[in-house]
């Protein structure tokens, strides 16, 4: 874990002040840069020491086979990882005869510094030789988001005593050496140097390589070029293998001078171009970021993030470090999926290898509502890779007998990677909530020609599943049964509440667009019959309750299951699912993340203001948080009830996730949802945004440490904010002309908004609450409120 404030809190930076070992990897994870088709792990520029290299293409995977002890009908047969592909962020360093390590020789001074508004990544170094030679190292590296395929480097150096020769060395270099990912020896020998060169070029000052993987076929290419400021007498060359390039760049510097080099890097893959034309596709681009050059790509970089923050950004006065978190969760959101352009956004992004860079319904239900109120245009675009795996989802349903299309848990390019069925493919929820980001996506951008284009078909195809997967009983009631809902601990049960209500909203979404779109639903053989078994499915929508303890079940008989452990679970024994075998988890009552209280947050609609505090307290006494998916609903949920010191609490561990390294296992990559979780307990629980019946409805409301939360959303073109203090909210409009009206609720009261005439409300004081809850020993919100917070 990393130590408490290992970064200083900065409201629009994240700094390293010296570098630290021992969580070498896990800073790589924080410093990774993104735009959501290329991604940099923050690897030292020299390449050693490293904790996990890393440099990774949207959707570029190698198969690998799936490990069963028996296999079944229907188990998936191969799984898709993620590759390490060609690493072009290497620049070694020679000062005189001694490489640059910062293992060797004295490291004086290091800095690193993630710039939230400048989109790049900043770091200066002090470093005396074992020879005694001082040398400054200043290096500032981008992944643009206005030229999709490059990124850039500049990297000085500075000579302090003199006079010294310089040698830097920059390469390509491709089937790095990695750590072990798996422990099945199949998967291995697939990982290991996956890819198979094809084609290596040099040039004066670059070079480019060609590689293939061995069995999923995709191809790779990496170009680099330098423009180099030095003295007099400095020497480029180039040369070229299989595996890498390099270029030499050589000179002789007197104290006080500095040589200059920056080097342009580009990518491309594709599993159906040629060679020639991945080749052509690469140096075009490079001559594409020559022509800005660097400080073209540095403005260019500034100005995209200046429009992204205006529309985005999240105020907090009273905690600093969640006012730092929650930008660097957003700055993180924005990279995994500005650029990503109908491919997924994965659970990591691209920031490390973690859940072989797979997509699981953490990118619908938490990453995508982030941005569709922040950059639509990314949410359009990952709706349509959705829609690109349709037909994959489809066959995934034949073979399971049933109708529609059954999304996977897990992949990259469609297909189900997971190898356990209980939490994978039992998990149909999914097809909710793609049909649910769809709604949302439609309902705050107005964009009916998606809607048109491919929504409906998207809506048609999962409620046909929920029709097939699920059944009426003799007394009329619709059941699903045998599923997974969110909480893994319970799983293949009947009637989990979050599946039935989101199936629920997912079969009246459905029927509702196949009557705006009468023409193209019947094209796709939508009868009116079938429109209304839809609607009579989701009115039947058996929803479990169990009146003795007043509470919803969160799966139908879940109060009734025997009670776990708690007391006599010691720390050490969780995650539990690491110490305990299912078959115990799985009929006992104890939560692994949020479930039912997600259901609430969703579908708060179908729940009474009494019901949700009795599930709250209900749930929070059985919920070990062993997911980083759990604390942001839980903060909602606590702020929507009436807890908001609680909820504070869990805001924090959500927002600091990855900055503290809270599950330990940041070093595979950031947790993306947990980041975008950030943004949504302060906007959905502070802010109190639901969006449940097509009107914007808020309900703010601040815990004691916090005096303001403002932030900023767009809505059907326009951009409100919402400025939230202890006594009272402003409501006000960025744009629009002297006609427009946005109509919101406020605590349930209707309002008007225009350009012209902000709003200002009172905040009504918080209903008695009672003691809060309590949570399983041991397991409350780890990250207290500082006592000398401002």
């Amino acid at each position: 874990m990393i130590r408490e404030r290992a970064y200083p809190v900065e409201p629009w930076h994240v700094r390293e002040t010296r570098l630290d070992m021992d969580v070498l990897a896990q800073s790589e994870s924080v410093f990774a840069l993104s735009n959501g088709h290329v991604g940099l792990r923050g690897n030292l520029d020299e390449g050693e020491p490293h904790g996990l290299p890393g440099t990774y293409l949207n959707s570029f995977y190698e198969l690998r086979p799936l490990p069963y002890a028996e296999a079944g009908f229907g188990f998936p047969e191969s799984g898709q990882t993620v590759v390490n592909v060609t690493n072009g962020k290497l620049l070694r360093l020679l000062v005189d005869d001694e490489p640059l390590d910062v293992r060797y020789g004295e490291l004086i001074s290091h800095e690193r510094v993630l710039d939230l508004r400048a989109g790049t990544l900043h770091r200066e170094l002090h470093w005396r030789s074992p020879a005694g030679r001082d040398v400054k190292v200043r290096s500032t590296r981008l992944v643009s988001f206005t030229q999709r395929a490059v990124a850039a480097i500049q990297y000085e150096v500075e000579a302090l005593d003199g006079p010294l020769r310089l040698i830097v060395q920059s390469e390509l270099v491709a089937n790095e050496t990695l750590p072990p990912q798996s422990k099945d020896p199949r998967v291995a020998a697939v990982l290991e140097s996956p890819l198979q060169a094809e084609e290596e070029l040099t040039t004066d000052d670059g070079g480019l390589l060609i590689h293939r993987t061995k069995v999923s076929g995709l191809r790779v290419a990496a170009a680099m070029a330098h423009d180099v400021e030095a003295p007099e007498r400095t020497t480029i060359e180039s040369e070229g293998y299989e595996d890498w390039v390099r270029t030499t760049i050589g000179c002789v510097l007197k104290p006080g001078q500095t040589l200059r080099v920056v080097k342009y890097l580009t990518y491309g893959w594709s599993s159906r171009r040629s060679l020639p034309a991945l080749r052509d596709q690469v140096g075009a681009a490079l001559a594409a970021a020559r022509l800005d050059g660097w400080d073209g790509l540095r403005r260019e970089q500034r100005e995209y993030l200046d429009e992204f923050w205006d529309a985005a950004d999240v105020r907090v006065e009273g905690d600093p470090e969640v006012q730092q978190a929650v930008r660097f969760g957003l700055f993180h959101v924005l990279q995994a999926g500005a650029r990503a352009e109908r491919r997924p956004i994965a659970a990591k992004g691209l920031t490390g290898p973690g859940y072989d860079g797979h997509a699981f319904w953490d990118t619908e239900m938490f990453v995508l509502p982030v941005l569709t109120y922040t950059q639509p245009g990314a949410v359009r675009d990952a709706l349509h890779w959705r829609y690109s795996t349709l037909t994959q989802a489809q066959e995934r349903a034949r073979t399971l007998n049933l109708a529609g299309a059954a999304f996977p848990w897990r992949t990259i390019e469609g297909p189900e990677s997971s190898a356990y069925w209980p939490a994978g493919t039992a998990a149909f929820h999914i097809a909710a909530d793609v049909a649910d980001a769809l709604r949302r996506y439609v309902l705050v951008t107005g964009d009916r020609a998606l809607e048109e284009e491919i929504g409906l078909e998207l809506l048609v195809e999962t409620a046909r599943l929920w029709r097939s997967l699920g059944h009426h009983d003799r007394t009329g009631r619709f059941h699903i049964d045998g599923v997974t809902g969110p909480d893994e601990y319970t799983a293949v049960k009947n009637d989990n509440v979050y599946t039935n209500l989101m199936a629920q909203r997912n079969l009246l979404t459905a029927a509702d667009c196949a009557m705006r779109h009468r023409d193209q639903a019947q094209d796709l053989g939508v009868t009116e019959e079938e429109a209304a078994a839809w609607r009579d499915a989701a009115n039947a929508m058996h929803v479990p309750y169990d009146p003795e303890f007043g509470v919803h079940g969160q799966v139908e008989g879940f109060t009734r299951l025997q009670e776990w452990d708690f007391e006599h679970t010691p720390p050490e024994k969780y995650p539990l699912l690491l110490h305990y075998p299912y078959f115990d988890l799985y009929r006992k009552q104890v939560v692994k993340q949020a479930d039912l209280v997600l259901a609430m947050h969703w579908r708060g609609d179908a729940f009474s203001g009494p019901e949700k505090m009795r599930n709250f307290n209900y749930y929070e006494r059985r919920t070990v948080r062993d997911s980083s998916l759990s604390a942001c609903t839980q903060a909602v949920m606590a702020a929507e009830v009436g807890y908001t010191e609680l909820a504070h609490r869990y805001l924090r561990e959500a927002a600091l996730m990855d900055l503290h390294d809270l599950n330990e296992n940041t070093r595979d990559g950031v947790h993306m949802a947990s980041l975008a979780g950030a943004w949504i307990a302060l906007v959905a629980g502070f802010g109190g945004l639901r969006d449940h019946d097509g009107t914007l409805s808020f309900s703010p409301r601040l815990p004691s440490r916090l005096g303001r939360l403002e932030f900023a959303l767009q809505w059907r073109g326009m951009r409100l904010r919402v400025d939230v203090r202890p006594h009272q909210t402003t409501y006000s409009l960025r744009n629009g002309g002297p006609d427009t009206v946005v109509e919101l609720r406020h605590h349930g009261e209707p309002i008007r908004i225009t350009a012209a005439q902000p709003v200002t409300l009172p905040v009504p004081p918080a209903h008695p609450s009672g003691p809060q809850p309590e949570q399983p020993p041991g397991r409350a919100p780890l990250l207290h409120l500082p006592e000398n917070m401002s």
